[in-house]
């Protein structure tokens, strides 16, 4: 192995496991910080996701989930079409609405705009010499990669928008009463 593959290769594993933190800890702090997952839950009612405290749960598993595959490098472009569809529901919902800077009241969408063109990139490139993906000798990256990452997770985004999202619904009421 020569010194630019190594070099990377550590690249790639340090990019995947502050993205898989970040995810870890999102999905974490959905189900036991503040609120715990049933605040969560009204929260994602509020946003207009129904029912909410299902959509709850399926953020916070996708994110602790895709965050675990994505730290070890395993099945790398399924773990980021997770994280980029979890993404665009969250940019969609509730971000794009408020402005570029996160900083903004709302929270902008600079922050998930990053997560998700993260998430798109390391699909694409695979997770490396030094990842479970890599030593299995699989998902070493190309285009077929960064469609995958890109269909699935948008995809994905895409229909539970569709099938889910009702924003300006109160929780428990029929639309126009």
């Amino acid at each position: 192995m020569d010194g630019t593959a190594s070099a990377a290769d550590c690249a790639l594993l340090l990019f995947r496991l502050v993205l898989a933190l970040v995810f870890i800890a999102h999905g974490w702090n959905h189900i036991f910080g503040g609120g715990k997952i049933e605040g969560t839950g009204r929260w994602f009612d509020a946003l207009g996701m129904r029912p909410g405290l299902v959509h709850a749960w399926l953020a916070s598993l996708t994110e602790i989930g895709a965050g675990v595959l994505m730290g070890l490098g395993l099945l790398t472009p399924l773990a980021a079409a997770a994280m980029l569809g979890v993404t665009l529901v969250a940019l969609t919902t509730h971000h794009i609405r408020n402005g570029f800077f996160t900083f903004r009241p709302g929270e902008g969408y600079e922050y998930v705009l990053v997560l998700a063109t993260c998430a798109v990139v390391i699909g694409a490139l695979g997770g490396g010499g030094w990842s479970v993906d890599g030593s299995l000798g699989m998902f070493g990256g190309g285009w077929a990669q960064l469609i995958l990452t890109a269909a699935v997770g948008t995809g994905a985004a895409a229909l539970q928008l569709i099938m889910f999202w009702r924003p300006g619904e109160r929780p428990g009421t029929q639309p126009g009463t």
